[in-house]
């Protein structure tokens, strides 16, 4: 079985009387992307506290690759520290130092590099994280989402193998929630950290995450993947998840992946064992390629309306729909058998060609000022079900029917 790159055992922390965490158990698994959920005030920060070695346990152990961090001689411990990064709620920027000087303070702090080999990685993780042009403003006159790049620039700017996030996406809309969290993912694909975050972003953090840990009085109730979490049975679905994750989906409006579920099952229900419904998949193309070109933001605003479009047409026709995944959805017909919603869908491209991408258009003008040019496409898939055979299957056989409904291209000018 894999080695933990982080692991608590039995760590317990009090505050006066109270007791924060309580005997926690948990695992962290390098490379990847873990986000822990709870409600405010259950410990989660405190939790990432002990990681980064602000705090100690009062019982049990932190472990880094299974030596317990408490135990460290102080050259261990210095070349731990030094692996671990902290990107602030807030982004606690400098507003008298430049986007160049706020980069490259943790390495002036804390390394005994030359002026010429800090000028070096600053500017690689400035170029990296798309912030070249900005260099040598101030904080203030950037916006929110530069702001957020400057600050995870600066996490990264040590070449950390681990990098904590708290709250990341904290006072955001929907669309610069997701548009942090996708360029989270993006340079952790690209550079290879592995991701620690709290998280209140139920269900849109769940897309970027590879395992999820629930805080529940004091202790980890559960870790496993988003898709694990959603066959979990705990109070903790009730009082957290369910008080978290809203009837809709912020982003998109469409039904949030819980009550797609229950819609579905409940419509189901009411069939016979011999009755067919239909479900599309709806997948958007290079949206790391758009994300490059056009930003984090034109992105998520593309998904929304893209999400929008969908809702709109199938709704009309009793479909419902759901973001399966970052970049798809599916909808659920359940009084068309495979050939209606074959004409369904063909009337939906045709639509879609016709105003959808003017939409879209739209909304990439809107949100960059960059010049270059992108070029995404939309797939489109159908398969037919039953009440008996699992849903998931039947997306994955949509999945494979797949075909191009839409190509888009557009040339921005500033």
């Amino acid at each position: 079985m894999e080695t933990p790159l982080i692991e608590f055992k039995n760590v317990t922390k009090r505050f006066g009387s109270r007791t924060i965490l309580d005997q926690v158990n948990l695992k962290i698994y390098e490379g990847q992307i873990s986000t822990i959920i709870g409600k405010s005030g259950t410990g989660k920060s405190v939790l990432l506290k002990h990681i980064i070695g602000l705090l100690s346990p009062d019982e049990g152990s932190v472990l880094f690759r299974e030596n317990p961090i408490g135990s460290l001689k102080k050259s261990e411990w210095d070349a731990y520290r030094v692996q671990v990064s902290y990107m602030f709620q807030h982004n606690a920027l400098f507003d008298s130092m430049t986007v160049y000087d706020n980069v490259a303070l943790p390495l002036q702090q804390t390394t005994n590099l030359s002026k010429t080999e800090i000028e070096r990685r600053v500017m690689a993780r400035i170029e990296q994280t798309e912030l070249t042009e900005v260099a040598y403003k101030y904080p203030s006159e950037l916006s929110g989402g530069m702001q957020k790049r400057v600050a995870l620039s600066r996490a990264l700017v040590t070449d950390p193998t681990i990098v904590l996030f708290d709250e990341p996406t904290t006072g955001q809309d929907p669309i610069r929630k997701n548009a942090i969290l996708a360029m989270i993912a993006e340079y952790q694909r690209k550079l290879g950290f592995t991701a620690i975050l709290i998280s209140h972003e139920i269900p849109d953090v769940f897309f970027i995450s590879n395992r999820i840990l629930a805080l529940y009085n004091g202790k980890i109730v559960f870790q496993g993947t988003p898709e694990e979490l959603d066959e979990f049975e705990h109070p903790f679905k009730d009082e957290v998840i369910q008080s978290l994750e809203g009837f809709q989906e912020e982003l998109t409006g469409l039904y949030s992946q819980r009550h797609f579920k229950v819609r579905y099952q409940t419509d189901l229900s009411r069939k016979r064992r011999d009755e067919t419904y239909a479900i599309a998949l709806f997948t958007l193309e290079e949206l790391e390629a758009i994300s490059n070109v056009l930003g984090h933001t034109a992105a998520q605003e593309i998904i929304r309306a893209l999400g929008a479009y969908i809702d709109k047409h199938f709704g009309a026709v009793g479909g419902f729909s759901t973001r399966h995944s970052i970049n798809e959805f599916v909808t659920v017909l359940p009084y068309s058998d495979l050939d209606e919603a074959g004409r369904i869908l063909e009337d939906f491209a045709k639509d879609f060609q016709d105003r959808g991408i003017r939409d879209i258009e739209s909304v990439a003008q809107k949100e960059t000022d960059s010049t270059e040019c992108i070029d995404f496409t939309i797939l489109a898939g159908l398969a037919q079900g039953k009440p008996f055979v699992e849903m998931e299957s039947i997306i994955e056989f949509a999945k494979f029917r797949q075909e191009e409904i839409a190509r888009f291209q557009c040339e921005l000018r500033r």
